[in-house]
């Protein structure tokens, strides 16, 4: 059993920096590929990125790309989002996963908001 829990959503101004984290229990997390993802009002999740089990490779969706920067820290059982230039349409829940692929997340955190103003 895995449980993710994200951190460090919160109110910024167009252009600014936030960095997320989200910290997971159990003992299989450096075995998982970890991504994010996000929802805004009215949309379908989107997917923003992902890294590998040991870090060494990440993706990015083209909407974050330049902007966004994902890192983790095995040892701490804790994966980060560094969000770089944001814009108002960054606004969203933000969530971690955690699984097997992009398409095979089994584990989810419960989300932290991130608002951008302009």
């Amino acid at each position: 059993q895995v449980q993710l829990v994200e951190s460090g959503g919160g109110l910024v101004q167009a252009g600014g920096s936030l960095r997320l984290a989200c910290a997971a229990s159990g003992d299989t997390f450096s075995m998982l590929v970890m991504g994010w993802f996000r929802q805004a009002p009215g949309k379908e999740r989107e997917f923003v990125g992902m890294i590998t089990t040991n870090g060494g490779a990440t993706t990015y969706a083209d909407s974050v790309k330049g902007r966004f920067t994902i890192s983790k820290d095995n040892a701490k059982n804790t994966m980060y989002l560094q969000m770089d230039s944001l814009n108002p349409e960054d606004t969203a829940v933000y969530y971690c996963a955690g699984g097997l692929g992009r398409a095979a997340m089994k584990y989810w955190g419960q989300g932290t908001q991130v608002t951008v103003s302009s």
